[in-house]
């Protein structure tokens, strides 16, 4: 059985020196097609695939992998179609979506052998995704009726973890950028859902997010809605397999939203509390969203992000935002509104001009990927395809011990 073979390479492996181990792109398009402008609940429930979400592009795919030599992507799908509202949050799924979820998956990992990060594209939140990321009741806030518990949430990742047990190039990714909800919260969510999962055997590489839209730069920053300090909590968060890392998005505009075409923050200073941080807990991190516009005023802000990432041992891979087969013209972030197109292979503006895809991760993204680090084989982990420790907790793996940003428009 994979899970005991999986069980003895974690008693195997070492600390890991400074690599990027996983790079890629995050696929942004299985959470479209519920915005409503008048915030009607259940509009686009549960849609049609091809139609109004579709997870990636096979195509797209290949060429990410055969050309560019990336060997990650996130994959984002919403919980309220997987876990119909009508059934609740929890181990009751919609087959006929997972099998959806599952294709995507199937044909990354399989097919292709990359990677991939299952994205619940949620913000902690679950009933209402109308008006993401503001709608919806926070998981586990025990004084909405209608919010599901956190018990719900660990259900929910019990179930899916159990469902790609057997898959060592998965990466489980709890949770898409909790926000304006209390830190605990984050954390007890986040240790329960591990928790599911480790009973399940699965041993994969699990990313967590903290709170404040699980922003780097303000990791260590308490304010309104971000309450107390990720740094002040999340070192808490514990994992028995030890194969742990931190989920971070940073993005490079002036107030860190994603929003604006002109890059102001050098991801090195932003992030220098953070890489402390995790250095003083032995915790690792990922940086599963970071973007920017075209043109070259924000190609230094683009190769100081992912050259911090590679000279800081603390970070093991990144994705990029983001792809996406149902993008269009539109653009995923960094644009002041305007049409620049995606990251998606072929992607045009809305001018007929190249899109994102040539003119930032051609230009900028692609040349800086560490390909001849990244890691083909062997079960997800912070250690590049082992698993075993150096994820924050300090411990060996033990089967028997449990232990103001932002929104971006998105489609």
């Amino acid at each position: 059985m994979l899970g005991k073979t999986l069980a003895a390479v974690a008693l195997l492996a070492g600390n890991a020196a400074a690599k990027i181990f996983y790079a890629g792109v995050a696929e942004s398009g299985g959470e479209f097609g519920v915005w409503s402008a008048t915030a009607e609940v259940g509009f686009g429930l549960p849609g049609t695939f091809g139609v109004d979400y579709q997870f990636i592009d096979e195509a797209g795919i290949d060429v990410y992998v055969d050309q560019n030599k990336v060997n990650l992507f996130r994959v984002a799908f919403l919980l309220e179609r997987l876990c119909p509202v009508e059934t609740g949050l929890g181990a009751t799924f919609s087959e006929t979506h997972f099998s959806e979820i599952e294709d995507a998956v199937n044909y990354i990992t399989v097919t292709k052998g990359a990677y991939c990060i299952l994205d619940p594209h949620n913000y902690m939140r679950y009933n209402d995704p109308s008006q993401q990321p503001m709608t919806g009741s926070v998981i586990g806030n025990s004084s909405d009726p209608t919010a599901a518990t956190t018990e719900q949430f660990a259900e929910f990742w019990g179930e899916l973890a159990s469902r790609f047990v057997d898959n060592e190039k998965v990466i489980f990714g709890l949770m898409n950028e909790p926000h304006d909800m209390d830190t605990n919260l984050v954390l007890a969510n986040d240790q329960a859902a591990v928790d599911a999962i480790r009973a399940t055997g699965a041993l994969q590489l699990i990313i967590a997010p903290g709170n404040g839209w699980t922003g780097g730069h303000s990791w260590t920053e308490e304010y309104d809605g971000n309450s107390p300090a990720s740094s002040e909590v999340m070192h808490q968060l514990s994992d028995p397999a030890n194969n742990l890392a931190f989920d971070i998005h940073e993005y490079l505009d002036t107030d860190f939203s994603g929003t604006h075409a002109s890059c102001e923050n050098l991801a090195s200073t932003a992030l220098a509390p953070l890489t402390a941080w995790l250095k003083e807990h032995n915790f690792k991190a990922m940086i599963t969203e970071f973007g920017a516009s075209n043109g070259t005023q924000c190609a230094s802000y683009v190769s100081d992000i992912i050259n911090y990432m590679a000279d800081n041992e603390e970070y093991i891979g990144w994705t990029a935002w983001a792809a996406g087969p149902l993008w269009g013209a539109n653009s995923p972030c960094c644009s002041d509104s305007t049409q620049l197109g995606s990251l998606e292979p072929g992607s045009l503006a809305g001018d007929g001009s190249p899109g994102l895809y040539d003119t930032v991760w051609l230009e900028e993204m692609q040349p800086l990927v560490p390909t001849a680090d990244l890691v083909w084989s062997g079960i997800s982990s912070v250690n590049g395809g082992v698993a075993g420790n150096g994820t924050g907790n300090g411990t060996s793996f033990n089967p028997g011990r449990r232990s103001v940003r932002r929104g971006p428009v998105r489609l």
